[in-house]
């Protein structure tokens, strides 16, 4: 087996607004299980990157340890990266948009790296606002140490073992929307066809932007018995809405019928489409994100889709009114002001 990703492509492929076409938005061959749902969820992210031609070299990709942390390996290859300690990429990626504002962060974490011994970090930078993408690959288990019951478990839910677990599952979805998530969206890495528009989103969405995905194990937690199964998310997957992402300044037409649906209109001009809501959710209203989601709990159902958006959301940048400039293009007059500065600075603190 090889490693090495061939460099021949169709030259028919299609290319976006930059000239490029996939390739540049590709990384390596994946080592992952054959059929792990993380790997859609790489091909999505490619996919999003490319239809909005944003350039490789403008994002920078943060993940933990985990399978789901090995993934930015296989996406974005001429990207920036850091594969930082488990469970704390959050630390890691304060620490770079507080240098570096002009890059666009994207973290990709798991179950255990975020629900398990990353819940402290997971928590402040919802708090912070953090202007990310955070992305959970959710597969319920600890893949790499073979498959125990991780925090996201079900209660009832069998992994290949065959036990049941007996504790309640944390809701990481329901867990951001409590902790005043800006952004919060579920999706599945089987439906490509709502996660694309979804990470498109929570790109262009100005602070912290949360995406659980269900990405079932295939190799520990895809057995009859469990609820992060193939088979056990598509026959229970109740969609909020069907999402499109409309790029600023382009037309927004609709098929359906008027008052099925509502245009979300984001900071810059774009809007997040969505067509034929759930009858109990409001994609404004925190609360009825919060009801709609323990509703469809309660019957079993699996609720995907945009669950909740503040589209007037300020970033910490904002809130701690830091430099409109990324730190390294800073000169010396900015960093050194004089000692005049510094003497009304301490006079304040007096």
């Amino acid at each position: 087996m090889t490693y090495i990703r061939s460099q021949f492509r169709h030259p028919g492929l299609p290319k976006n607004d930059l000239g490029y076409t996939t390739k540049e938005y590709e990384g390596a061959i994946s080592t992952l299980c054959a059929g792990c749902g993380h790997d859609s969820i790489s091909g999505s992210i490619i996919q999003a990157c490319f239809e909005m031609s944003i350039a490789p070299h403008r994002i920078a990709k943060l993940s933990g340890i985990g399978c789901s942390s090995k993934t930015p390996t296989y996406f974005l290859g001429h990207s920036h990266g850091f594969n930082s300690v488990h469970g704390r990429m959050p630390s890691v990626a304060t620490g770079a948009n507080m240098a570096n504002r002009d890059l666009l962060y994207m973290g990709v974490s798991g179950d255990g790296d975020s629900a398990s011994i990353g819940m402290g970090q997971f928590v402040h930078v919802i708090r912070r606002n953090l202007n990310m993408v955070y992305i959970v690959m959710n597969n319920g288990c600890y893949g790499l140490t073979k498959g125990q019951d991780s925090a996201t478990a079900d209660a009832g839910s069998k992994s290949k073992k065959g036990v049941a677990n007996p504790f309640q599952p944390i809701d990481m979805a329901g867990l951001a929307l409590e902790l005043g998530a800006s952004f919060v969206a579920q999706s599945f890495s089987g439906d490509k066809e709502q996660l694309i528009p979804l990470i498109k989103a929570a790109i262009d969405h100005p602070g912290f932007a949360f995406i659980n995905v269900i990405s079932p194990c295939v190799t520990f937690n895809n057995n009859p018995g469990s609820t992060k199964s193939y088979d056990y998310v598509r026959e229970h997957m109740e969609a909020t809405a069907t999402v499109d992402f409309v790029p600023l300044k382009k037309e927004i037409t609709t098929s359906y019928q008027k008052g099925t649906g509502t245009d979300i209109k984001m900071h810059d001009g774009s809007y997040i489409h969505l067509e034929k809501l759930a009858d109990d959710l409001d994609p404004y209203d925190r609360l009825s994100a919060m009801n709609a989601l323990q509703n469809a709990r309660n019957k079993d159902e699996i609720l995907t889709g945009l669950l909740y958006i503040n589209p007037e959301s300020t970033d910490l940048h904002h809130t701690i009114q830091t430099s409109d400039r990324a730190l390294n293009s800073l000169g010396q007059e900015e960093l050194c002001p004089g000692s005049s500065v510094l003497e009304g600075i301490n006079g304040e603190l007096r």
